[in-house]
């Protein structure tokens, strides 16, 4: 475990704790992001596990650093919300059968705080430089295929998976975090291996860096898109492809049948303006759709992409504004921005 920052806060005024607190917010949005499958929910459990911070700084005294001591706090906040808590999933891992592409498909709705949630790198992710491999396997973890997969392990598999195989923690360094032994611990943690092994259909992808190939395939991808020729966008989709959009329970699988929804009930997404974004680890992008005669636009969806071999073979569209807002994005774009 590195950074971790050895002296104890002391009795000196809150200004002078205050900035050492958010040193670690970032990091601990993260550790939740992927205990919690909701970058709303991990933001929250955040804001908490600060309060509790700042209500028990005197329990700090002999508990060693500070980081370690608030990922204690930020473990039994994500424990406690995830009790009797169903699993977060998409759409497409919640019923065997693809949807078809027709406007009756859209009458299944997900309850709320069903489905998983996705976060801009930049909330999630370490800032700055790196090692290469080490970045890549911190961009792997926040990939929405991945926090799918956590949310099969039970929250304490979960939080020893996460700490010792994404956070690099050492075995001690865990047991005694969630108060148990070394050999609990590690039992914990192959069981939780095990279950996510189980979990992925074929071996695992090898974490990757964002490449240049990546980018072009976006900027095609989005091009495609804002002009809407459906046809230059079924050539960049693998003919597999799956398509979901929470919170409607309807998923897609094949090119065929979301080149059909495209030109179908997804019509009204024709002339929308797009912004590309990083999201979950991969690329992603923004979508304003038009409103109105008169030229405006609405928000519309915020779309993850998924590529394999140099195609797109998952799209999850989550559709609604309030994402635009957690994400810092304009609700309505700026005329010279479209």
């Amino acid at each position: 475990m590195t950074g971790v920052i050895a002296e104890r806060p002391g009795a000196g005024p809150a200004a002078e704790l205050e900035p050492r607190l958010a040193e670690h917010r970032r990091e601990l949005t993260g550790y939740c992001y992927r205990m919690l499958g909701s970058i709303f929910d991990a933001e929250d459990a955040v804001q908490e596990t600060m309060i509790r911070a700042w209500r028990s700084l005197d329990k700090l005294e002999g508990s060693g650093a500070l980081r370690s001591w608030l990922y204690r706090i930020a473990t039994n906040v994500c424990l406690d919300s995830l009790d009797g808590r169903k699993r977060r999933a998409l759409p497409v891992d919640l019923s065997t059968e693809p949807s078809a592409p027709v406007p009756a498909s859209l009458a299944g709705v997900l309850a709320d705080g069903a489905w998983l949630e996705p976060a801009l790198d930049r909330q999630v992710l370490p800032s700055g430089g790196g090692d290469p491999a080490e970045i890549a396997v911190q961009r792997d973890s926040v990939r929405l295929a991945f926090i799918a997969a956590l949310q099969h392990l039970p929250p304490r598999q979960r939080a020893v998976l996460i700490l010792r195989d994404v956070l690099r923690w050492k075995a001690d360094e865990v047991a005694t975090l969630l108060g148990t032994t070394v050999a609990a611990a590690n039992s914990a943690l192959q069981r939780a291996r095990a279950t996510l092994a189980a979990q992925q259909a074929g071996p695992a992808p090898a974490p990757r860096e964002v490449s240049d190939d990546q980018a072009e395939l976006l900027a095609r991808y989005l091009d495609a898109f804002a002009r809407y020729d459906i046809a230059a966008l079924v050539e960049l989709l693998h003919e597999d492809a799956v398509m979901d959009m929470p919170p409607f329970a309807m998923w897609l699988r094949s090119s065929a049948d979301i080149a059909t929804w495209f030109l179908g009930p997804g019509a009204e997404c024709r002339g929308s303006h797009v912004v590309p974004l990083r999201v979950g680890g991969n690329p992603a992008f923004a979508q304003w759709r038009p409103s109105g005669p008169d030229g405006s636009f609405e928000p519309w969806a915020v779309h993850a992409l998924e590529f394999t071999d140099g195609r797109v073979s998952r799209m999850t569209a989550f559709l609604g504004p309030r994402l635009f807002e957690a994400f810092g994005l304009p609700l309505h774009p700026e005329p010279a921005a479209r």
